[in-house]
């Protein structure tokens, strides 16, 4: 077994190397508050509420299958033990089998493809069926979102060496290939037109990019396709060329030209875990280290520059060990995301447009104070994980 990836922050930078530690201590910390008992599955969020008294507690709302399995891709890297903490009494192994079991009733693409993945990654005996499933949900020739698409591609790639699934392979590498438009190195939303409006077509979120990435990164990993390969290198490049000043992963791209068309918000499971994953698994499948934009990603979480007041004090922390989370994101505030309704219509026909005055009036500077399950599984996916382990 390798070195963790966070263990290999100690030598380039022992700050984050804490910092990392830190996180993980939290995601085990914080995941347990996050499962349910009796319905044996995770919930969607638990959200930050005020008492009257001016008391803030964190209440439980839903459930959500897809952060359950990705909570089991990311626990498993955990001893055992500690797994059993996070699942009630099961493995992350035995806790897939549960997802396993429920595909029949599953409806969404993306929810099965990652319960897939989780059973191609623990070795589910019944990881056939599970790909069935995935594959009855995603017929030939129907557009799919990128990211339900991606997730699809990781699930086929990890199967491979248990399950003869060449020729779905193939085509699910073909189909996030061709999500791109022209020579731009980004992925679309959609893999293909009827998903989206036409007048929002062209703005991609930051999903988009790293999850597509990460799948092509393990599908090389997994046999060789330099190809695929270069595609997540390039698309890596450009995030990375993006990347704030700040360290900010941007939330919307404009897919045609490789530029930000709205930064907001910053989301801190994209900077302490799904930028960190994508990238990882790029390197380790021989693509280019982009390190240091991992670790500048990484020490936004402590050092946000959108909270921090004249004298250099944040005004609130994005990491809250008191109530086992990291808050979600920093945003404007803005009405019905007035910016990014008004930058995706302007850069429909005016790609550079930027209309500043926006930035002025709607400054981010407020805080989602909700935090889900996902966030912690990517967490531990990222810093514990790695095609070599």
């Amino acid at each position: 077994m390798t070195a963790t990836r966070s263990a290999a922050l100690a030598g380039a930078d022992a700050p984050l190397h804490a910092l990392a530690q830190r996180l993980l201590a939290l995601a085990e910390a914080g995941l347990p508050a996050m499962y349910l008992p009796g319905a044996e599955t995770f919930v969607f969020t638990r959200a930050g509420t005020v008492a009257p008294d001016g008391t803030r507690r964190l209440a439980l709302r839903g459930t959500s299958t897809r952060y359950a399995a990705i909570t089991a891709l990311g626990a498993r890297f955990l001893p055992e033990d500690r797994q059993r903490a996070l699942f009630g009494g099961r493995t992350a192994e035995e806790f897939t089998g549960l997802l396993v079991q429920r595909l029949p009733g599953v409806t969404n693409l993306g929810d099965a493809a990652l319960t897939a993945w989780a059973a191609a990654e623990t070795g589910h005996p019944k990881l056939s069926d599970a790909l069935d499933r995935v594959a009855e949900l995603d017929p030939p020739g129907r557009p799919q979102y990128t990211v339900e698409a991606a997730w699809v591609l990781s699930a086929l790639a990890a199967a491979r060496a248990a399950v003869d699934v060449e020729g779905r392979l193939a085509a699910a590498r073909a189909r996030l290939l061709a999500a791109r438009t022209g020579d731009s190195p980004l992925f679309a939303h959609a893999t293909g037109p009827g998903l989206v409006p036409g007048y929002r077509s062209h703005v991609a979120c930051f999903a988009d990019q790293t999850y597509p990435l990460q799948a092509l990164a393990r599908l090389h990993a997994s046999g060789g396709d330099p190809e695929a390969l270069e595609a997540a290198d390039a698309c890596a490049s450009r995030i990375c060329a993006l990347q704030g000043d700040g360290g900010q992963w941007w939330w919307h791209y404009d897919a045609r030209h490789g530029g930000v068309v709205e930064g907001y918000p910053v989301y801190s499971v994209h900077q302490h875990a799904m930028a960190p994953t994508a990238l990882f698994d790029l390197a380790e499948a021989g693509g280019t280290d982009f390190g240091a934009h991992i670790r500048r990603g990484l020490r936004w979480m402590t050092e946000v520059p959108e909270l921090t007041g004249p004298a250099g004090i944040p005004r609130e922390p994005m990491i809250r060990e008191d109530f086992g989370v990291t808050w979600r994101k920093v945003h404007r505030g803005d009405p019905k995301k007035a910016v990014r309704a008004a930058r995706g219509l302007t850069t429909r026909v005016a790609p550079h447009a930027r209309l500043t005055p926006l930035d002025r009036l709607f400054r981010p500077l407020s805080v989602d104070r909700e935090c889900r399950p996902y966030e912690f599984g990517w967490m531990l996916f990222a810093w514990l994980g790695g095609p070599q382990r």
